[in-house]
């Protein structure tokens, strides 16, 4: 959709998501890949991997659509296209200045990151006894 509906370039573009089968697929991959959209993908299906996905999923869940009931798929396509409209053109976002995603990308702002990662790459064993040798 952000294809087909992007007027002008799309340079820049990431798509961030899991390692489910559809965006797995060798046609997905090759659509994003022909239209230079560069691909942000968890390597071991670990949440924290694609933290900003599952962030938005999360706020996307707990903020717009938990409060809907939708009977229908009609329904709920209609609802979550307005619910990213609002989460993208409406809501200012703390991270990139309290400006919307809208706005920085129609802007091609450079934006000063201003979260914190708290997910380190190489984190210990949970259960380091696991590993020691049997007395």
């Amino acid at each position: 959709m952000a294809i087909e509906e992007t007027s002008g370039s799309i340079e820049g573009l990431i798509h961030h998501s899991d390692r489910d089968v559809p965006y797995c697929s060798h046609n997905y991959v090759k659509l994003l890949q022909d239209n230079q959209v560069q691909i942000s993908m968890t390597e071991s299906g670990d949440p924290l991997e694609n933290a900003l996905a599952e962030r938005i999923n999360g706020i996307l869940k707990g903020e717009y659509l938990e409060c809907s009931k939708v009977e229908t798929i009609q329904e709920a396509t209609s609802l979550l296209e307005k619910d990213v409209n609002l989460y993208n053109q409406e809501r200012p976002h703390m991270s990139i200045g309290n400006l919307t995603p809208e706005e920085v990308h129609q802007s091609n702002q450079i934006t000063e990151r201003l979260w914190e990662n708290y997910y380190t790459k190489n984190r210990p064993l949970v259960n380091l006894l696991l590993d020691q040798p049997k007395l």
